[in-house]
């Protein structure tokens, strides 16, 4: 099995332009991403109101709960092949590939029985506005009923990035993109369908994405060729996926309970509140994609360098993508402090939530270097091996840390700009953290205990 296809080799050429020519379309694919789900919010909140806006947004922080860890296993995955195709042994990528796909499957069907039959325990455990739950339960169960579409995307983009691919996801991003947009506008600008017809329009669109890669994964003569002969749940490579992928999921998880609680504390407040939250979390989307395009790069690169011995260059790697993440991070959060009410103004004409929704985004959008810094040393631990770092500081700090300081400081001052300093703080705390953990922990040799990786001499041309 020779034939390598858009696979991309990271260990030899130039690390920068390796890692920016990786990133560039992850940046892209995200953005498309991140516009389709911005669409739903925009177009609903324009056609329905503020009402139905924070039903769609009442719902955000649940389904990234739900999804999250399923996505962080799916990292497992991309560990174990950019390891194994940074090594050259193409038996054991496609194996990975087989049993992530296989794996994606099953757990797509588990969190859609979930997610539909729980929807209203879940919101109701949240505390959402009982003037917004119909439409909040409607919208919830849509997205969930394409819940393995969500899955099987994540495992399919998981398999062709750990192989160098990036490119690829971006176009099938492309298409999906639009035909969610196309959908929206159809299904409430023109039929005037209730809210859950966003959530239709992005499950059909996913589902679009997902059906595009797997036709591309079963490309013959690839060395990561989907068959449907070969699709079973391998032993080793499953321990391999757990181990690494676990406890991203677990750290995934960690985030999306810490956003729910935090959630919970918004739904305190008012439906205005509610709204400028969700409406925020929106633009702050965008303003991390850069992070995400350059710590999945740092991630591929780090892991493909590691399994294949070449300590300094993963280092140098590492270097650049830490530094380009922080400063397109910083970059961008100026932009937002600066267009704030400009901003949240796309998504409502309701004074009250522009103003709520523009503090959210000037006491947060300055600080976002530290939120690049802790995510880009988190994606180099990962690539490493090193899973069990990221997910014990994220379990410390982005949730006990951060649910700590929010329960006390809603119980003695009820105001929801000390839940918006949530962040920063949580962030700044991290990554002093994460900076000594790089600066001074032996995190290049996390593959070398399982032996799977060739001699550090050892070169490739």
């Amino acid at each position: 099995m020779n034939n390598q296809g858009t696979a991309k080799d990271m260990t030899v050429g130039t690390p920068w332009k390796l890692i920016a020519s990786f990133a560039l379309p992850v940046f892209l694919s995200q953005l498309f991403q991140q516009f389709y789900n911005t669409i739903d919010s925009l177009v609903v909140g324009r056609v329905h109101g503020t009402e139905a806006l924070a039903a769609v947004s009442s719902s955000g922080t649940l389904i990234f709960l739900m999804i999250s860890f399923f996505v962080g296993t799916s990292m497992g995955a991309g560990i174990v092949i950019s390891k194994y195709y940074g090594a050259r042994d193409y038996e054991r990528v496609s194996r990975a590939v087989h049993t992530n796909i296989c794996l994606g499957i099953i757990c797509g069907v588990i969190l859609t029985i979930v997610g539909v039959v729980l929807t209203p325990t879940f919101l109701r455990w949240m505390g959402t506005d009982p003037d917004v739950m119909p439409d909040a339960t409607a919208y919830f169960r849509y997205y969930f009923a394409g819940a393995i579409a969500i899955v099987l995307y994540n495992n399919c983009k998981g398999v062709m990035n750990a192989l160098g691919d990036s490119r690829r996801p971006l176009y099938y991003l492309i298409i999906s993109s639009v035909t969610n947009v196309l959908l929206d506008l159809l299904f409430i600008a023109v039929f005037r369908w209730g809210v859950w017809a966003a959530a239709f329009a992005t499950t059909l669109s996913q589902a679009l994405s997902v059906v595009l890669c797997i036709i591309h994964l079963s490309k013959k003569g690839t060395l990561y060729q989907l068959q449907l002969s070969k699709l079973r749940i391998d032993k080793e490579s499953l321990g391999e996926i757990v181990r690494y992928g676990l406890p991203a999921g677990v750290q995934n998880s960690v985030i999306g309970f810490a956003n729910v609680i935090v959630q919970t504390n918004i739904n305190s407040f008012t439906k205005i509140a509610t709204a400028a939250y969700g409406t925020y979390a929106k633009i702050e989307g965008f303003a991390f994609l850069p992070i995400t395009s350059f710590t999945m790069a740092l991630t591929t690169f780090t892991g493909q360098n590691l399994g294949a011995g070449l300590y300094d260059r993963a280092k140098k790697g590492s270097r650049f993508g830490i530094i380009s993440a922080v400063v397109l991070a910083e970059a961008i959060g100026l932009v937002i402090w600066l267009a704030a009410p400009f901003l949240i103004g796309l998504f409502s004409d309701d004074p009250a939530v522009i103003e709520l929704g523009t503090k959210q985004a000037r006491i947060e959008s300055l600080f976002f270097c530290l939120l690049a810094f802790s995510h880009a040393v988190a994606a180099v631990c990962r690539g490493a091996g090193k899973v069990f770092v990221p997910m014990s500081v994220m379990l410390a700090i982005w949730c006990v840390l951060r649910i700590t300081y929010i329960t006390i400081m809603m119980h003695y001052v009820h105001e929801i700009q000390y839940i918006y300093w949530a962040y920063p703080i949580t962030w700044g705390i991290s990554s002093i953290i994460y900076l000594f953990y790089y600066l001074f922990a032996d995190w290049i040799h996390g593959f070398d205990r399982h032996g799977t990786g060739v001699s550090a001499g050892e070169s490739k041309q």
